[in-house]
């Protein structure tokens, strides 16, 4: 899978990974979940409406100091000041759902993660001209193993949670973005999408217009699947998303075109 480069592109579109690329309600949440009960004894498994509105707050992109909020939460609703767990232990127990108890083989929770995202679509970006890559706030291995071992990308443009801040702190997408103009493929005005499904993703976009006011920002909210269950959710959730910035919101990251990528330019 390889970029067009004869011209600069037309547009940037960097994508987030988890709920867009691939659907992680059955794994980073429900990892998620597990532990906050574990380290709860039990008391509590945070609901997936608990889990969406701790992340509307914006702050919470990461699930290891999710799972810590959480826990340190109730522990308050419980008279409880300190919390009886470090954040290595929530690091380890994640994980080890996660990604299974070997470090060195992925068998746990993240082999059953449904794709959202085929690399016939990002042909399709190629072939419009359209520059492409990934800024994401989970591990390089995880976002490695679905770009590459699911997907069959060849080595993708990829900024992972090793490489940059968590969301929404810009620094990353200004990466991805900054590596296309090194290679000559994109100049200080081309457009650049953000594509996530977090108040925190929308926000980033926010950020990057602050640092860099002349380019063209422009924020895509895609609606997780877990949302989707009915259409109250999927709606109160798309405005969420809409009142964080996003000027267009999805049910499926592929209905992001290269026609509706020009369009949303044009509308701008």
């Amino acid at each position: 899978m390889t970029q067009a480069s004869e011209a600069a592109f037309n547009a940037i579109v960097v994508f987030d990974i988890d709920g867009v690329v691939r659907d992680v309600s059955g794994s980073y949440r429900r990892a998620l979940a597990d532990t906050v009960e574990h380290f709860t004894q039990g008391a509590y498994r945070p609901s997936s409406e608990d889990m969406d509105a701790l992340k509307s707050e914006g702050i919470w992109n990461n699930d290891w100091e999710a799972s810590q909020e959480l826990i340190r939460r109730y522990s308050q609703t419980q008279g409880q000041n300190e919390l009886d767990c470090t954040y290595e232990e929530i690091v380890a127990f994640f994980q080890g759902r996660y990604r299974g108890p070997d470090p060195n083989y992925l068998t746990g929770y993240i082999c059953q993660e449904p794709l959202l995202m085929s690399a016939a679509y990002i042909e399709q970006l190629s072939q419009a001209n359209i520059g492409w890559g990934f800024f994401s706030g989970a591990t390089r291995i995880s976002a490695t193993y679905v770009l590459q071992a699911r997907m069959g990308l060849k080595s993708p443009l990829l900024v992972a949670m090793e490489d940059a801040p968590g969301k929404p702190d810009p620094t990353g997408l200004l990466q991805t973005v900054e590596h296309w103009e090194n290679q000559g493929s994109a100049t200080a005005t081309t457009p650049v999408f953000y594509v996530g499904d977090t108040v925190a993703d929308m926000q980033t976009i926010a950020k990057a217009q602050q640092i860099q006011p002349d380019r063209a920002w422009l924020a895509v909210g895609i609606l997780p699947p877990h949302v989707q269950t009915t259409s109250e959710r999927r709606e109160a959730y798309a405005t969420t998303l809409k009142q964080a910035g996003a000027i267009a919101v999805f049910e499926q990251v592929e209905q992001l075109t290269p026609d509706t990528i020009r369009q949303l330019i044009g509308s701008q």
